[in-house]
């Protein structure tokens, strides 16, 4: 029996010690075996020798029993497979050469070639007037060409597998007999084109090879020869055009068609890259893009590329045979350099045109699609009337709206206990009431619209949960719902708003055109038919008139109950009957819904701030008398209002029977809001009045008439019993329904509809994306028992979980911004939503125990953390669980479901060392587990066996129990630390096996979820399961919002720069170009596919750094086929920074740099079709290369025309100059179509002039600068990793920058790749501006001196506070500062960084190294036609020297020696001494170098010429590893630094520039009611004033909670009468709340005039003017028996006694 583990031990651990050896090797790829050559190894037959146990001669048996076809003869033992993994071979040599790329993509470069030289033979032909037959036989040198590069591209294959790969005879034999025939033929051709076209061709015989022939018969022998070596191409043309026939054929089962694939197509032998083929429809439209584009781009370069180096060509040529003495080698240079740019444009302008038609087809695809239909507020309105059968039948399954299925309920059964609360709101307590209300209802109409309400109303909830949406905005966008009214539900404030107004302007609009009867008069039915006819108005008629009668029945009570009831019933009836133009003056209705909109008004402004009383204040009985003659309106008991008795809310209130009440006192009520509400009400009903016709002679309309007298008139009703109306307001302010009855009414009548519209950019967005997304075509969902079970993964490592308090209160440069203030200032409207949500008035409160939490939460979720994301794709439950109950599951049924169907599974790679470490990180990881019981962790964990180190490793999976604690469910021994190769592939695949669904979604530490676009999940999912081509689709790619644009304005560019890729790049890469790869997250991977093909993630060091990309390439190369859909999105965060931004471009290039090396972009490229291929190329790794190209052509163009200058052969001969202009407009003019992709895609989303303003704002901030400075980023580390390599995983960070980066640091960072470029090309155009002669300089430089500036301006411009005085004066000192030190690493001294820096020349390998002695050579060139010029040269005829140059120089050299000895003495000379010294010697230093330039001009030209020749010599110095050039470099690095202090001192000094750059610098968040320039203005100081909570928090705290319990202690004793009433009105709102005050008897009331000061009045109906600051007079400070009030604060001034007992209230 073999013990546990025993497998692993075995097996598994001799070969990952193999694996682990050679992937922790120090080597470069070729010398050292990676994951794919191990894997690789077994694809062989070789494998099949070994057994798999490392137990060598183990009498193991075959469990499956069955006979060993190819077993060890007796007595023979098979050797272990470890053994056969130590000798394995390496399957591919990733060379580290730029030949590698080229070997991959040569297909693209013969193209470019080939059509070269077919248009130059066109402009020639075109030139020189050949004739046709003579063009063509110049046009057939392309044959020659094509097996010229034939037998090149082979040739590098050979060079490619040379030494290390073991090849079979047949793959050697066919490879020397291709290129031993090639070659052969290549011979042919040579001599046969040679006779055709030589000297002695002129139409007589010449006599070859025993043939004497005249030239056409040699052309023919070549043509032929030609054609039969082309068979293998017209073949391989021909399944270009039909992909599926070259599928066919490398699947196919015959033996003859394999066996001569295996001599001549070497792919062929391999496992993979079979399949990867589209249909003939797909192919027919990429065929289609691919050749409109060529068409163009030929037709383009040939008049601007090509025929314009026709006639220069011409002319040097013509001058060389006609001029003697020409040299024929100086012509071919000539002619070399003038062609060398024309071609490298060519080479690079098809990806610019790529880019347009990248535009046109990703418009028309959006466009398809219904992208962008919906793009506002409006838009959503205008079309919600059909979003909810689009909901219905799209996002639930047909179970949804059926009766069978359990009693589970709409209501969503949140963990979240406010969000339950919320929906009771809605739902009612009672669960199962609105299902059963669904249940009882025919129309299905009706019911899709309460089911999407539902879901709708979930969405809002949860936007109100982020705080993007006030509670204000979120009444408004909800649905609303009230038990016992006539409809299920109401439509949302938003939709409804200012629909009434539109409603009365249509009623007031003459009618002259319509037909009318023989009255003359219109009827109703046509008189309101556009009404009826519009949904929208038709329904917000019906809810103003049924919501606006409940207002008014529970304002007026039961009191006027039947009265309301009967009018209203009237107005129905004349509605019904169709005769309310015979009884209603419709034209003044205006004025009446006035007087409604500002009753509503009143209320809606009160009685959500009323504090009602507990008792009803009237006495006991009715009393009738007069009080003292003042002839004051009766108080009328509540007691005697019968119809109150029913009400079980006051019932218990009126039980005050043994109460002795005063007869000689009684209580006055002073109540603003019922005064006010009562004189809007008066004027409501005199409007009702003058509304109605005929009440002469009608009786409806007199009874309508005389029942609003009524209701004006009672004594006892709401307008004349100030307790009564009190206590009805009282009442009603206590009642849900009427509050929320009363929002809607108010949303409806009185706002209009930007008022009602939220306010965040965030939540508009996000509405009007998942509206729109109903709109588009999906997969309809299936049942979620049927539905696809899929897990989510997200790899971690150490970045910021949920922030700290430490975190937020941390200030993050000298301006003492911390970042909570930063957060505070850049989401202001959602921190004060934050406030409200949680009721905190006092900000300091945010850091108390209760709302620590929350705060710390806010913040995480507003930056780039892990909580963010956790948070975001949890809600998939959410959404899974919502979807269950419209589908009727209970919840037993659904909690099993969500197991099954959805998991989520952080990879935390150190977690278990977090843990041990007492990390806080670890404890918010916990927190998050118990917040989300479905989370699951995955980490790495090791336990130390010894105190040599030796550890064992478990993949652990971990979850919450329930309990506050984490429970461990797996843990699985690993052979060994399992992160071998790039951390985090390595992370994901250790995970892998954690995960239980079909399919995987992988997300990154830096997206976020919507709760909204889960409730998509099952449709996305659905795509799987169609077959959009020959090939089964295996991942899902799904679109990226980039939510940290507003930071910026270089987060904007990276925003939209994204966007553009993201989103329009990716969608023509699907369709219609079929090469969508895998980019990166939130992709969804077929799982089963994947982990039976190599995994998701390849993760070998270095060559898989950008391992997304991999997942792409080996999907595709093994039959994958990838889709993408844009109907759901996933929230992503992209880089802020300067740094940042440089960091992560630097990261992809030197992926794509890697890439290009490796064997999957090398078999992808030879097996793709040619069009697909040009997609791959260009939608991808093509698109470094372009970068690469751009600024070569660049460095050529510059040194080429100042050669060209300086040797003065700008002109040709004589002739007049003609200045190159085209180069300029082709480099600068067209790289403004790359701009094209990105106002296609805004201009889908957000409409064509919007997006022409974010591209202008993007230009006037400088995102040239940005674009043009990234593109040399990009060419320099592809380069470098090309060439030297040292490739790695670069964490950019993920935090918010606001810090000024200093600039030792910036020098630190851009010199290499930026700035040295930057000054170069500055030379040198300045160079071409002294010497040219040819004119337009500027208009042949612009563009060149653009990239020079962007290249040595931007990391300035883009990093804040660059010119600032203070800050440039403190980066001064710094700078010099670095320069001067010795020690403390690269970042304290310029020496120890420029060794560091210029470390990786030691590994270069000598074909490198020629590149860099090609570019000292051209400095050389330069040096001496610079010398060799006559720049300003001296005339020692006119000018003799006052002092000898000879001597001056001298001195030099000798106060050069005397600085040597100095410094090597200084120390033992006393401080006087050494000073005067140095001063001398520095002094004379410069003295004698100016007098030697004023002597002798010629010593200007000599010091430019030295520039070059010092700048060459040192460029070989550092080649050999010369330590003596770092003294020039760091001369070089003291004058480009003292060149970009002098513009930045300057600039400071006029102070301008510093403002425009902090506005421009952050436009994007101004924009956005940012105002960021106060964080920049913000001062520590202000902060910490601010903030002196940290003491005495808990305390402050306490003492609030304190004061509202006594609040609360005290009412309760008020209301059971042990306290004077008084008392209680402390807490009273004078303009809201009842509050009563004993008025004495008449005998006691003296009574004054006015005074002229009229104060702020509460006017009471009962007769009397009451100042409102009596309602909170001294006398309730004090519970005395008697209380004479102060007369001085009162107008009226009277004084009363105050009895002992108060009355009841």
């Amino acid at each position: 029996s073999l013990y546990e583990g025993h497998f692993v031990d075995s097996i598994i651990t001799p070969i990952y010690d193999i694996v682990c050896k050679n992937m922790k090797s120090n080597a470069d790829h070729m010398d050292k075996r990676n994951y794919d050559d191990f894997n690789e190894f077994f694809w062989s037959r070789n494998c099949l020798q070994y057994q798999y146990s490392s137990e060598v001669g183990s009498e193991i048996p075959d469990i499956e029993g069955a006979p060993r076809l190819r077993g060890p003869l007796p007595g023979e033992k098979f050797p272990s497979i470890t053994e056969g993994l130590n000798c394995a071979p390496k399957t591919f040599l990733e060379k580290r050469s730029w030949l590698r790329g080229i070997i991959s993509l040569y297909r693209i470069l013969e193209w470019h070639l080939v059509t070269f030289y077919l248009l130059s033979v066109i402009a020639f032909a075109r030139e020189l007037v050949w004739g046709w037959v003579y063009t063509l036989q110049v046009a057939s040198g392309v044959f020659w060409i094509f097996n010229f590069l034939y037998l090149v591209f082979n040739v590098l294959e050979v060079w490619a597998v040379y030494p290390g790969i073991q090849l079979t005879g047949t793959a050697v034999c066919g490879s020397v007999f291709t290129l031993s025939a090639r070659f052969l033929i290549l011979v042919y051709q040579t001599f046969y084109l040679m006779w055709t076209f030589g000297p002695s061709s002129k139409g007589s015989h010449t006599y070859h090879l025993g043939v004497d022939e005249d030239p056409n018969f040699w052309w023919w022998q070549y043509v032929w020869l030609s054609l039969l070596c082309m068979i293998p191409w017209f073949v391989e043309a021909l399944m270009q055009f039909y992909p599926a026939l070259s599928t066919r054929l490398y699947t196919s089962p015959n033996d003859y068609v394999q066996s001569f694939l295996n001599i001549l197509f070497p792919l062929s032998r391999l496992y993979v890259g079979k399949e990867v083929h589209e249909s003939f429809s797909s192919t027919a439209i990429y065929l289609f893009f691919w050749g409109t584009l060529m068409v163009w781009k030929l037709f383009f370069s040939y008049i601007f590329e090509v025929y314009s180096m026709v006639l220069p060509t011409l002319e040097l040529t013509d001058d060389y045979v006609n001029y003697p003495g020409q040299s024929f080698a100086k012509m071919s240079l000539l002619l070399f350099m003038r062609w060398l740019p024309q071609f490298l444009v060519y080479l690079i302008d098809m990806s610019i045109w790529y880019s347009v038609w990248q535009a046109f087809a990703g418009t028309a695809v959006g466009f398809s699609e219904n992208l962008g239909d919906i793009r506002t507020m409006k838009d959503i309105r205008s079309n919600f009337g059909r979003a909810p059968e689009h909901f219905c039948r799209k996002l639930l399954s047909p179970d949804a709206g059926s009766r069978r299925g359990s009693s589970a309920s709409f209501q969503v059964n949140s963990s979240n206990s406010s969000m339950g609360e919320e929906g009771k709101a809605l739902l009612g307590a009672d669960p199962h009431k609105l299902q059963s209300y669904v249940n009882r209802i025919l129309d299905v109409r009706i019911q899709k619209w309460v089911m999407f309400s539902a879901a709708w109303n979930d969405i809002i909830d949860h936007f109100r949960q982020e705080d993007i949406l006030s509670n204000r905005e979120k009444d408004n966008l909800k649905f609303s719902r009230f038990e016992g009214f006539s409809q299920a539900i109401y439509l949302p404030v938003f939709q409804t708003a200012g629909v009434i107004e539109d409603v009365i302007t249509m009623l007031e609009t003459p009618r002259d055109d319509s037909p009318t009867h023989l009255s003359g008069e219109l009827s109703d039915e046509e008189f309101f038919k556009p009404i009826l006819e519009h949904v929208t108005q038709r329904t917000a008629v019906s809810e103003v008139w049924e919501l606006g009668t409940y207002l008014l029945m529970q304002m007026l009570g039961p009191v006027h109950h039947s009265d309301v009831v009967a009018a209203t019933g009237l107005f129905l009836k004349w509605s019904e009957s169709g005769t309310l133009l015979q009884h209603m003056q419709i034209d003044k209705m205006r004025s009446c819904l006035k007087n409604f909109i500002e009753l509503v008004k009143i209320l809606e402004k009160g009685i959500g701030r009323r504090k009602p009383s507990s008792k009803a204040r009237s006495p006991g009985r009715h009393d009738e008398g007069n009080l003292g003659g003042l002839k004051m309106r009766k108080v009328v008991s509540a007691g005697s209002l019968t119809s109150l008795e029913t009400d079980p809310i006051n019932s218990s209130n009126f039980t005050q029977k043994n109460r002795k009440v005063d007869s000689s006192a009684k209580v006055v009520i002073i109540d603003a809001l019922r005064d006010q509400a009562r004189d809007k009400f008066r004027a409501l009903a005199h409007g009702l009045k003058g509304l109605l016709k005929g009440t002469d002679y009608d009786s409806e309309s007199r009874d309508v008439l005389d029942r609003l007298t009524f209701l004006l008139s009672m004594e006892n009703g709401f307008m004349w019993n100030d307790a009564y109306a009190s206590d009805q307001l009282d009442e009603i302010s206590k009642k849900v329904t009427f509050k929320g009855v009363l929002t809607k009414v108010h949303g409806l009548v009185a706002c209009h509809p930007d008022d009602v519209e939220p306010k965040s950019m965030e939540a508009r967005r996000r509405l009007t994306f998942f509206v729109n997304s109903l709109f588009m075509d999906m997969p309809d969902a299936p049942s979620i028992h049927d539905m696809f079970s899929w897990n989510v993964m997200t790899p971690y490592y150490s970045e910021d979980v949920t922030y700290t308090k430490a975190d937020l209160e941390k200030r993050t440069d000298e301006l003492g911004v911390s970042t909570l203030l930063y957060l505070q200032t850049l989401f202001r409207s959602d921190w004060n939503n934050f406030l409200e949500r949680n009721g905190i008035n006092e900000e300091e409160k945010v850091w108390s125990d209760k709302f620590i939490e929350e705060t710390r939460v806010w913040a995480s979720i507003r930056a780039q953390t892990l909580s963010r994301t956790v948070s975001g794709m949890m809600y998939y439950e959410k959404a899974l669980r919502l979807l269950a109950n419209l589908e009727r599951l209970d919840e037993d049924t659904t909690n099993d479901l969500m197991g099954e169907k959805f998991g989520y599974i952080v990879s935390c790679q150190v977690y278990g060392n977090m843990k041990k470490n007492q990390d806080p990180k670890a404890d918010d990881i916990d927190a998050l587990m118990h917040k989300f019981p479905h989370l699951r962790i995955a980490y790495i964990d090791s336990i130390r066996l010894n105190r040599a180190g030796a550890s064992v490793f478990y993949s652990v999976l971990v979850k919450s129990n329930g309990n506050g604690g984490v429970q461990e469910i797996y843990r699985i021994r690993l052979p060994g630390n399992p992160v071998l190769g790039e951390g985090k592939p390595e992370n994901q695949n250790h995970a892998m096996i954690f995960t239980r669904g079909e399919f995987l979604q992988t997300i990154d530490m830096n997206q976020e979820g919507y709760f909204e676009e889960a409730l998509k999940i099952r449709n996305a999912l659905q795509e799987f399961a169609k077959r959009e081509g020959p090939l089964p689709t295996t991942i899902l790619g799904l679109r990226e919002h980039i939510f940290t644009g507003s930071v910026s304005s270089l987060a904007n560019y990276m925003a939209l720069q994204e966007m553009s890729f993201v989103t329009l790049g990716q969608r023509v890469l699907t369709k219609p170009l079929r090469i969508r790869l895998h980019y990166g997250h939130p992709d969804i991977f077929d799982k089963l596919f994947f982990i039976t093909r190599g995994g998701i993630s390849k993760s070998s060091k270095g060559i898989n750094l950008s391992e997304d990309i991999f997942a792409g390439y080996n999907n595709a190369i093994r039959g994958g086929q990838v889709s993408f859909k844009e109907y759901l999105q996933v929230g992503k965060g992209r880089d802020v920074g300067m740094s940042q931004i440089y960091k992560f471009e630097a990261k992809l290039s030197q992926g794509a740099g890697e890439q290009s090396l490796s064997r999957d972009v090398y078999r992808l490229c030879h097996r793709l079709d040619f069009c697909r291929l040009l997609s791959f190329y260009f939608g991808g790794i093509g698109h470094y290369f372009s970068n690469v190209l751009t600024i070569l052509t660049i460095y050529c163009v510059i040194y080429l025309m100042a050669m060209l200058a300086i040797f003065d052969l700008e002109k040709i001969g004589d002739r007049l100059i003609t200045p190159m202009g085209t180069i300029q407009m082709l480099l600068g003019g067209l790289g403004l179509l790359q701009t094209i992709p990105l106002y296609s895609t805004l201009g889908v989303e957000r409409g064509w002039w919007n997006s022409l303003r974010e591209i202008a704002y993007v230009f006037i901030t400088g995102g040239p600068f940005h674009f043009m400075f990234h593109i040399q980023t990009k060419a320099y580390y592809m380069s470098q990793t090309i060439l030297v390599g040292g490739a790695k995983y670069r964490a950019t960070g993920r935090g918010f920058v606001t810090q000024h980066t200093p600039m030792d640091e910036q020098y630190r960072f851009f010199a290499s790749s930026h700035l040295y470029l930057g000054i170069e090309m500055a030379g040198g155009l300045i160079i071409l501006l002294i010497f040219t002669e040819a004119g337009q300089y500027f208009g042949r430089t612009w563009s060149l001196w653009l990239a020079s500036l962007s290249f040595l301006w931007s990391p300035f411009w883009f990093n804040p506070l660059s010119f600032e005085w203070n800050t440039v004066v403190s980066d001064y000192s710094t700078y010099l500062d670095w320069m001067r030190g010795s020690s403390g690493g690269p970042a304290k001294s310029w020496s120890m960084w420029w060794t560091d820096d210029n470390s990786h020349y030691k590994k270069i390998s000598w074909s490198t190294k020629l590149l860099f002695i090609l570019k000292a050579s051209i400095y050389v060139l330069v040096a001496i036609g610079i010398w060799n010029s006559d720049l300003l040269e001296a005339d020692p005829t006119l000018h003799k020297p006052f002092i000898s140059i000879g001597k001056v120089i001298v001195v030099i050299l000798l106060l050069i020696a005397s600085s040597h000895i100095f410094t090597s003495t200084e120390r033992n000379m006393p401080y006087p001494l050494r000073r005067t010294i140095g001063i001398i010697i520095t002094f004379g230093l410069a003295a004698c170098t100016i007098l030697v330039f004023l002597e002798d001009s010629d010593f200007v030209r000599y010091s430019f010429g030295a520039y070059y020749a010092i700048g060459a010599l040192c460029q070989i110095g550092l080649l050999f590893g010369v330590k003596k050039v770092k003294d020039f470099y760091f001369i070089h690095d003291l004058i480009v630094g003292h060149i970009i202090f002098l513009v930045l001192f300057i600039c400071a000094g006029l102070q301008l520039p510093h403002h425009i750059q902090t506005w421009l610098l952050y436009h994007n968040a101004l924009s956005t009611d940012v105002v960021v320039s106060d964080i920049l203005r913000y001062a520590r100081k202000s902060q910490q004033a601010g903030g002196t909570l940290d003491r005495d928090e808990e305390l402050i705290d306490q003492v609030s909670e304190l004061r509202k319990l006594l609040q609360q202690q005290e009412e309760i004793l008020v209301n059971s009468g042990l306290v004077q009433g008084a008392q209680a009105s402390v807490s009273r709102n004078v303009s809201t709340d009842a509050i009563s005050v004993v008025e004495p008897t008449a005998s006691n009331i003296q009574i004054k005039p006015l005074t002229s000061s009229m104060g702020a009045r509460a006017s009471s109906m009962s007769g009397l003017d009451l100042w409102a600051s009596m309602a909170l007079g001294e006398s309730q400070e004090t519970a005395k028996p008697t209380n004479d009030l102060d007369q001085s604060n009162h107008g009226l001034g009277f004084s009363f006694t105050q009895p002992v007992t108060m009355p009841p209230r």
